[in-house]
């Protein structure tokens, strides 16, 4: 099934509601430009009264109507809060905490994921659905449960210890190679049988790490495997139709380069805070969701202005909510959804935003925005399908993201996102765009690769980095990468083990910092300011680029490069601040005289986002505007600005929190 147009919506959960409001709301939403809803999120319930009975009777009139008023279905199985009849029938689908505590019903995502039980009902639930609706032609999309381990990403129940023996098993073969990967002669951990195993559970001190990796590997897969019994089931009676669920960008429990092998569509919910002026973990996001699949994605959930869920939830001013959706469709977001269409009057989200307030009047500032965002888009199809533009790559690997903040690290401030945060604002604010990658991805399409904090690493892909700068690639390296293998044991003979060779240097002793201690590198005629971490390297065959100023390090090299075959690597043995990392950047770029794909976009404002998407015949330029002050942007070429539908020939300007979408011509 191809989509034509951009989904706008939202969450629509009818039940809330009476038949009356429910017709009002069609009205609603074509007036605000709603092209895509997503219902039964949580209707198990309503569906399935009890075991074995099912009354359909409100979806089907509810698809009916959706589908009458040319509103796409994206349709929800309805698994991702077990009802209460089901918790009292079998109280064992219900999680346990690391202290034996099993979670209740009253909230949400209440459920073991390896409960067989669980499993058993989310199937049958999912098979009747997908028996029902598969050939509707109001659905364009499944999507299966809901931001799965957002609220239970550990299950210590005495099923999930067996589920991680067989698991374990499954992976090791022989418990001696087990021991071997677990480095169990330490403290006398060594098992004789994967009955002997428990789960990484409260201990009275360190844990063993590769136990605690291999946890949350299990996890992972676990819940993957809810995600595929589902999609077997929703493949029995339909097929064409897209599948997916709903992932939270930046969200450390689920492998998301793993489980977008299967889906259809990626997809993440986006949750800036308001109090933020650029979110670039937002954009980070949106661009490693995009990357999961390198194709377009769809934004399931925003807020329209305020969430309910931090202390102080401030809400988004006039025309911030619509400039942060035009970012997430500059970053290849082909579809923007909102939590929800109507503000709930009760429950636990009911002073979340919504699309249509308490008030539910139509003259309310947040509904005009919605509607002139919605009737905006409606003009903007020709984007759909259309690539992102980037030659640039970070590597991204949630197996090393687990690892790298496990205990008992040189420094537990070295935090996974915190890192690669800096880097790449730096890259943006220089106006760089980035795809991410996984370790095992191929990386010739790209002009610079950087490798930020991957602590764990095989041999095997630290030789296909190898073989990317061999070949020309130019390759930057970060501190603390390169050390531990698959199993989180070191690499013995130096750091950074892995990539030592690559490099051209040796990492005699780590030297982090606290967080308030600062010491100084030497760095372009310039001196920066270093935090975190920093390290005793000495130069097997690299350049020092930068020297260290400050402690007993004055003198040692900071920042190094290596020629190895065709290509370059380089090496920051340090964290540096935002205006370390943009010089950094900056002489980078320079030295390998990089272009970037299109440039028809002209400034060196840091405040202003740049962009690009790409179809066969047309280059859509994105430019927003994050400052206080109109802007001029100077074009190469001449363009046709896609939402005043003036051609634009040699500037084009653009008004505080305002932004351009220009064609140019291929």
């Amino acid at each position: 099934m191809r989509q034509e147009v951009i989904y706008y919506g939202g969450d629509y959960n009818p039940e809330q509601w009476d038949r009356q409001t429910i017709i009002e709301d069609m009205h609603l939403m074509k007036q605000a430009g709603v092209t895509y809803v997503s219902v039964n999120i949580f209707g198990w319930k309503n569906i399935q009264p009890a075991a074995g009975v099912y009354d359909f009777t409100e979806l089907d009139w509810l698809l009916d109507l959706l589908h009458e008023n040319d509103i796409a279905i994206d349709l929800a199985n309805g698994t991702a809060s077990p009802p209460a009849w089901l918790v009292k029938q079998s109280p064992e689908v219900l999680p346990i905490d690391s202290f034996g505590r099993r979670l209740v019903h009253g909230s949400r995502q209440h459920y073991c994921p390896t409960s067989p039980i669980y499993r058993q009902a989310i199937q049958e639930l999912t098979e009747n659905v997908a028996q029902r609706y598969g050939s509707h032609p109001g659905v364009v999309m499944w999507h299966i449960n809901n931001e799965y381990t957002c609220h239970v990403h550990q299950c210590f129940c005495d099923q999930c210890r067996q589920g991680f023996q067989a698991w374990l098993e499954e992976k090791y073969h022989q418990i001696d190679q087990l021991n071997q990967a677990w480095a169990t002669t330490f403290w006398s951990q060594a098992y004789n049988d994967w009955q002997e195993i428990f789960l990484p559970e409260a201990m009275p001190t360190f844990k063993n790490p590769c136990q605690e990796l291999d946890y949350k590997r299990f996890v992972s897969d676990m819940n993957l495997e809810l995600f595929q019994i589902e999609k077997k089931a929703v493949l029995r009676h339909s097929q064409g139709i897209p599948i997916m669920t709903n992932l939270m960008g930046l969200h450390e429990h689920v492998d998301g380069f793993k489980w977008a092998q299967e889906m259809d569509v990626v997809s993440w919910n986006t949750y800036p805070n308001p109090r933020e002026t650029l979110p670039y973990a937002q954009f980070l996001a949106s661009d490693l969701t995009r990357s999961l699949k390198k194709q377009p994605f769809l934004i399931m959930e925003q807020a329209t202005s305020a969430v309910n869920w931090r202390k102080i939830n401030k809400r988004k001013v006039p025309g911030q909510m619509r400039l942060w959706s035009y970012e997430s469709i500059a970053h290849g977001a082909d579809g923007l959804m909102f939590f929800q269409w109507r503000q709930s009057q009760g429950g636990a989200e009911k002073f979340h935003s919504a699309m249509v307030t308490h008030s539910g009047k139509t003259d309310t500032r947040i509904y005009q925005e919605v509607a002139q965002l919605g009737n905006e888009l409606a003009q903007l199809s020709e984007l759909v399908g259309t690539d992102f533009v980037a030659n640039v790559a970070i590597v991204f690997d949630w197996e090393n993201w687990w690892a790298l903040e496990l205990d008992a690290k040189p420094s537990a401030e070295v935090r996974y996102i915190r890192q690669m945060m800096s880097i790449y604002q730096a890259l943006r604010e220089a106006h760089i765009s980035v795809d991410f990658v996984h370790p095992t991805e191929d990386l010739s399409a790209y002009r610079l690769v950087i490798v930020q904090n991957l602590y764990l690493v095989s041999l095997e892909n630290s030789q296909k980095l190898a073989q990317y700068v061999e070949a020309g690639g130019t390759l930057l390296v970060n501190f603390f990468s390169g050390i531990v293998n698959e199993n989180d044991s070191v690499y013995l003979g130096g750091y950074p083990g892995a990539f030592k060779e690559l490099l051209g240097i040796e990492v005699e002793e780590f030297s982090p910092l606290y967080p308030t201690e600062t010491g100084r590198i030497s760095y372009g005629g310039k001196q920066y300011p270093t935090m975190i971490w920093e390290e005793v390297v000495h130069l097997r065959g690299a350049t020092a680029l930068a020297k260290y100023e400050s402690t007993d390090l004055v003198g040692m090299p900071a920042i190094t490069c290596n020629k190895y075959g065709q290509g370059q690597a380089y090496y920051l043995s340090t964290q540096l601040d935002s205006s370390g990392y943009r010089e950094v950047i900056s002489q980078l770029l320079a030295e390998m005289a990089y272009e970037p794909i299109y440039d028809f976009l002209q400034t060196e404002d840091p405040a202003v986002s740049i962009t690009y998407r790409e179809s066969a015949t047309a280059i859509y330029g994105f430019v927003l505007n994050y400052s206080q002050d109109k802007i001029e942007i100077q074009l190469k070429e001449e363009a046709l600005d896609l939402l005043s539908a003036e051609v634009r020939s040699s500037t084009v300007e653009i008004n505080a929190s305002d932004l351009a979408i220009l064609k140019f011509n291929k």
